[in-house]
């Protein structure tokens, strides 16, 4: 290699010789370009000639790589290597590119949209891998609005017709804990908010499981149902020293981003855990709420399958159940009003609640209606049409002279006179 010869693309001085074809070369290690580059002949013609022509003619391409477009493709190159993928990926998610850049709606979109499109074919590539690797990772690595990505990469799969799996929750849980800072003593971590990460993510691990089972995360986001989890885990494994700790501070802590809707769902997490914990005997005379609730954790979890079976029953049982339960208490009713209020009549004892339906949060609790629907008896179907509205309903030619004829024929009868 000359002395003081540096790469003209990104100006390092790592340039390799590499042998292509038998022609040497010479390439920066750091982005691949070709500084100089050998001599091929490629025809007939040429070899009988004795002409030598350079590679980049010798391949018989006519249209070049823009520099737009080198510049994606080692941005594909550096974000796999970020975040350390095989070497096999680093093709995959090239070869992508390569396609989506060739459509016309991926090449004339903005500057913006072609930077996002990076991201996308290095996410497609992990999860046809089952690499877990979640879209939000992406998007801060590459410092792309979420929507904007979400949108490209569903273009992306769309327009080149790839079958592209969903993540699977438990890597996602595992790859979503991974980035904690949580698992090592530091300044900015007290000794008594370190935890173990094996324990910390197998506990997590149940505590999704059990939100999965009771509704808790079908149809939403799952990142702040996760968030929720691991600091419910993270909590229950010394409960002493992180009681008092909020999820605020639990978030600061590990260095993630708080979720909007993750208070939400620890509640309804905390509220299922409650309801199991009313099966236990030895958990029901402690009277728990959901702050001491969270010590008792582990003992849920132990029993979780039995309990949710216990503390939940199938919702298609709800209505025959109320039915039998309102004859029930109509029957007791009429035998109390003979029986009549004695003084030696026994004290009435509380009965105890019934369990709750297992149905998804938004059968329990339907949202509220924004508009009043109008009563059933304001709506007959006998309603008289005007004259400027029946014209909706006419459809053919025939229908529309029938209609004129019998409007015509009324208004006929309507100039008749009454005889004397």
């Amino acid at each position: 290699m000359p002395n003081g010869s540096r790469c003209p693309d990104c100006g390092s001085s790592e340039l390799v010789e590499d042998s292509h074809y038998s022609q040497s070369q010479l390439v920066c290690s750091d982005c691949g370009c070709v500084v100089t580059e050998g001599v091929l002949t490629t025809t007939f013609s040429d070899e009988g000639n004795f002409r030598e022509v350079t590679y980049s003619r010798s391949t018989g391409e006519n249209e070049q790589v823009s520099r737009c477009q080198q510049r994606d493709l080692r941005r594909v190159r550096d974000l796999c290597r970020i975040l350390k993928l095989p070497l096999t990926f680093e093709d995959t998610a090239i070869s992508y590119y390569q396609k989506a850049y060739q459509l016309s709606g991926i090449r004339a979109a903005r500057l913006q949209k072609k930077e996002v499109l990076v991201g996308c074919c290095v996410l497609i590539t992990c999860r046809q891998h089952n690499w877990p690797l979640t879209m939000g990772t992406i998007c801060t690595l590459l410092y792309a609005d979420l929507d904007l990505f979400s949108g490209t990469y569903m273009q992306m799969v769309k327009l080149l017709g790839l079958d592209v799996p969903s993540l699977c929750l438990a890597d996602l849980v595992k790859s979503y804990c991974s980035s904690f800072k949580l698992f090592q003593a530091s300044p900015s971590v007290p000794a008594k908010y370190v935890e173990d990460k094996d324990k910390m993510l197998s506990r997590t691990l149940l505590l999704v499981e059990l939100a999965d089972e009771t509704w808790l995360v079908t149809g939403r986001h799952p990142l702040p149902i996760i968030t929720a989890a691991t600091f419910l885990a993270w909590q229950s494994l010394r409960p002493s020293d992180r009681l008092t700790c909020s999820l605020a501070q639990f978030c600061k802590l590990a260095n993630v981003d708080l979720p909007y809707p993750a208070a939400s769902r620890l509640q309804e997490l905390l509220a299922v855990l409650l309801q199991m914990a009313g099966q236990l005997a030895w958990l029901q005379v402690l009277k728990l709420n959901k702050r001491s609730v969270v010590k008792h954790i582990g003992d849920l979890l132990q029993h979780r399958h039995m309990l949710v079976r216990t503390a939940f029953r199938d919702g298609t049982a709800e209505v025959e159940t109320q039915q039998q339960q309102q004859q029930q208490q109509g029957q007791g009713q009429g035998q109390q009003d003979e029986v009549g209020d004695g003084p030696f009549d026994l004290p009435k004892r509380k009965r105890p609640a019934s369990p709750t339906p297992l149905l998804p949060p938004c059968m329990l609790k339907p949202p509220k209606r924004t508009h009043t629907l109008p009563p059933e008896s304001a709506v007959t179907g006998d309603e008289d049409i005007s004259d400027s509205e029946i014209e909706q309903y006419l459809r053919t030619p025939q229908e529309v002279r029938d209609f004129e004829r019998a409007q015509a024929a009324s208004q006929a009868a309507m100039r008749v006179p009454n005889p004397p």
